[in-house]
């Protein structure tokens, strides 16, 4: 039975949202310091190549400028979020070993700061940059090959990671399988496409301080790579983040905050810098281009025995997150099903492409594409309803997964999809069995509709025994009543409502109106550490310090403390990483689950694809907010549908070759669904607090795989490839006899 909370459950509209609007609001790139400087970056010249020289003399000169730095200006030249592979600023006279060699465009290799702007950018186009060109590989099955040009000395044939999951018996498993089918599944790139570029302050702050006010996903992380390149201890470094204009995984990484730091401290003023959308293109990390094989099997009566896929992620030229992304992929790639055999390989490779790193979903969508594709293909070669396949094979709470161990109590993949497909007009339950309805057609002979679904889980939190952690400060004042509550979190607020769930559940938990509490956060000065905005983990790891503080703080009320202070520190269940030969191991602390039902239309002629409908089933545990529920929702379904459907970001010999949102297509309002019907579920997670689960990864990850579906059943032509661009659909439809030639 459902609790009923005073303040959680409730409509609050975001306490940011007026000042966002109205303008009133400041990010990065709003804020001036008097006497503040510019600066601009000289990114890289090559794909790949080592320096040989650099002369900044011409730079120098140019009226405004005053100062230029490079390689030799670096304290501690390397940084890296999982790992340390990557210089601060690349060329000759550091102090790590081959920071002389830039490895993607994306690499920087000189700051001028001056003061304007335009003599910065113009003072960066002089700097005179000497290569010695380096063989190039772009491809990632020629990188892994023996004698390949290689990145990075630490590896062998640039792969950066391998991952296994050996799991049950595959011979006996194929032996079983009454159908067997095969795909190759390729997904492409995709830019976060961020409204706010990066930009920021850098400058010494009162205490003495290297302070830099940026947009990031989490301030702690990012005190800490500043302070590592510096060559400072933590506690003179501080990150203060402003309002961010979105992330979705793109602000994980290092863009301007260490040079910005570097830059204040050599220089003693201020220091403002703002990229054009071109270099915020080319100078943050993508999402990974994966190609996946697969080979599943089953019995005749749908019961999954056996499934086998070979990923080969394209990492690009350094580490960022690709290991535990690719980690994500190799446990999501059979999908969340009930399999006794399952085989796996998952390979991160070193190319001279720009780096991939974080973005919603991490790992999932690449995997659910090819996982919910096979299904649908042994929908078809069993001559079952896609439905009912996937009813008949889904995980429980006492199923084994592919990593030889359960799920953490509460699954509810049955629930979303038998409420999601009862919800989406297009299936009927009779007599335990689930049935497509026939779908209407349009009145124009070019235009084909269908209708498709997939099944989807992601992790809630950090997996594969990463450190977890969260702390939260709840401060209690007044006399006879509560009058005032302070909040300390540092939880990034990137746009998704965090800020405005972080004050609901501290008046919930203290009993008081929301209007009562102050939040303070986005500051390393003033908080503790949060843990990333990330992994859909901030309302369940926020939420369970917040709500841990306040009830020792409540307590001590109760007990004429007054004002009542507690700092709680929340660490959820452990995780264990993958065993290296079995990949068997406790990977996540708690799931969200979901399903998506969509109609599409295609024109056959022209290949354009509209997706008409979409309803998207979760299991969100507790909806602490409903109204910002929806909006996680509608906003991840739009954003899966520029990845599925026209984000092509293109690149040739390592060269990205539509940096501008002008080539770079992403969803306007013209191509949003219809109607994105919102299916909240609300089964309470028992270890979430007041019940609630991550879920703002979840929407994103089913989509592709069911608007592909959907376009098979409306042309009767599968598609295992993304972006549906108009000019590859109609080549696909055009090899079956469709559309006009």
């Amino acid at each position: 039975m459902k609790e009923n909370y005073v303040v959680l459950g409730q409509n609050i509209s975001r306490m940011d949202a007026v000042g966002k609007v109205t303008g009133e609001t400041l990010y990065p790139g709003d804020i001036n310091m008097d006497g503040q400087l510019w600066m601009k970056i000289r990114f890289s010249d090559r794909v790949h190549a080592r320096i040989t020289a650099i002369d900044t003399r011409r730079a120098e000169a140019y009226p405004g400028v005053v100062a230029v730095l490079t390689a030799k200006d670096v304290p501690v030249n390397e940084y890296g979020l999982i790992m340390p592979d990557q210089p601060v600023l690349c060329g000759p006279g550091s102090n790590k070993k081959d920071a002389d060699i830039v490895r993607c465009i994306s690499d920087q290799v000189a700051l001028v700061i001056a003061e304007t702007e335009i003599a910065a950018a113009e003072a960066a186009a002089l700097i005179d940059i000497e290569y010695d060109d380096l063989p190039v590989v772009t491809d990632v099955f020629e990188a892994m090959e023996n004698g390949a040009p290689q990145l990075h000395s630490h590896v062998e044939n640039n792969v950066l990671v391998h991952y296994r999951i050996r799991h049950g018996d595959m011979a006996a498993g194929w032996a079983k399988a009454d159908v067997v089918v095969e795909g190759e599944y390729q997904t492409g790139y995709q830019e976060h496409a961020y409204l706010q570029p990066e930009a920021g302050l850098g400058f010494i702050d009162e205490a003495g301080r290297v302070c830099v006010i940026v947009a990031g996903q989490w301030v702690h992380e990012d005190r800490e790579q500043v302070a590592h390149a510096l060559g400072l201890p933590e506690e003179q470094v501080r990150i203060i983040y402003p309002a961010v204009g979105g992330a979705f995984g793109g602000r994980e990484d290092m863009s301007v905050q260490i040079v910005l730091g570097l830059a204040a401290m050599r220089v003693k003023r201020p220091i403002k810098i703002i990229w054009s959308r071109e270099e915020s293109i080319i100078g943050h990390h993508k999402r990974h281009p994966v190609i996946i094989r697969a080979r599943w099997g089953a019995t005749q009566d749908g019961k999954l025995v056996a499934a086998e896929a070979q990923l080969y992620a394209d990492s690009g030229a350094y580490a960022y997150t690709s290991t535990k992304v690719m980690g994500n992929a190799n446990l999501m790639v059979s999908g969340p099903y009930e399999i006794p055999n399952v085989k796996v390989d998952t390979y991160a490779v070193y190319t001279n492409n720009i780096p991939c790193g974080a973005f919603r979903g991490f790992g999932g969508p690449q995997a659910a594409f090819a996982a919910e594709g096979q299904m649908n293909k042994l929908a078809e070669a069993l001559d079952m309803d896609p439905v009912q396949l996937r009813a008949i094979n889904v995980l429980h709470d006492d199923s084994i997964t592919c990593v030889g161990t359960p799920l953490p109590p509460g699954v509810t993949l049955d629930r979303v999809l038998a409420d999601g497909a009862a919800q989406s007009d297009y299936w009927r339950q009779q007599n335990s069995t689930w049935r497509k309805l026939p779908v209407e057609q349009p009145s124009d002979p070019a235009k084909r509709r269908g209708v498709g679904m997939a099944l989807g889980f992601k992790n809630v939190g950090f997996s594969f025994g990463a450190p977890e952690e969260n702390w939260a400060t709840v401060e209690l004042y007044g006399d006879a009543e509560i009058e005032r509550v302070v909040v300390r979190e540092a939880g990034a607020e990137v746009g998704q409502g965090s800020h405005t769930v972080f004050v609901q559940m501290a008046a919930e938990a203290v009993g008081v109106s929301p209007e009562k509490v102050e939040l303070i956060g986005h500051d390393t000065a003033v908080t503790g550490n949060s843990g990333s905005v990330s992994a859909s983990r901030m309302t369940f790891m926020a939420g369970n310090a917040i709500k841990g503080a306040a009830e020792q703080a409540l307590e001590k009320w109760q007990h004429e403390e007054r004002p009542a202070i507690v700092t709680y520190q929340y660490r959820p269940p452990a995780t264990t990483p993958y065993d290296p030969e079995t990949g068997h191991s406790d990977p996540n602390f708690a799931y969200g689950y979901m399903a998506q039902f969509v109609e599409v239309e295609v024109d056959v002629e022209t290949g354009h694809v509209a997706v008409v409908r979409v309803v998207s089933a979760h299991d969100v545990g507790r909806a602490l907010n409903p109204m910002l529920v929806e909006g996680q929702i509608e906003g991840a379904v739009v954003q899966a549908l520029g990845y599925t459907t026209m984000e092509h970001l293109i690149s040739d010999g390592g060269r990205i070759l539509n940096p501008y949102l002008s080539t770079y297509l992403i969803p306007t309002i013209w191509d949003v669904p219809r109607e994105v019907k919102s299916v909240i579920l609300e089964f309470a997670d028992p270890r979430g607090p007041w019940g609630a689960r991550g879920m703002a990864e979840m929407p994103f990850i089913p989509l592709a795989p069911a608007i592909t579906a959907a376009l098979c059943d409306a042309t009767g032509v599968r598609f295992d490839r993304i972006p549906l661009t108009p000019d590859y659909v109609v080549e696909q439809l055009r090899e079956h006899g469709l559309g006009v030639i």
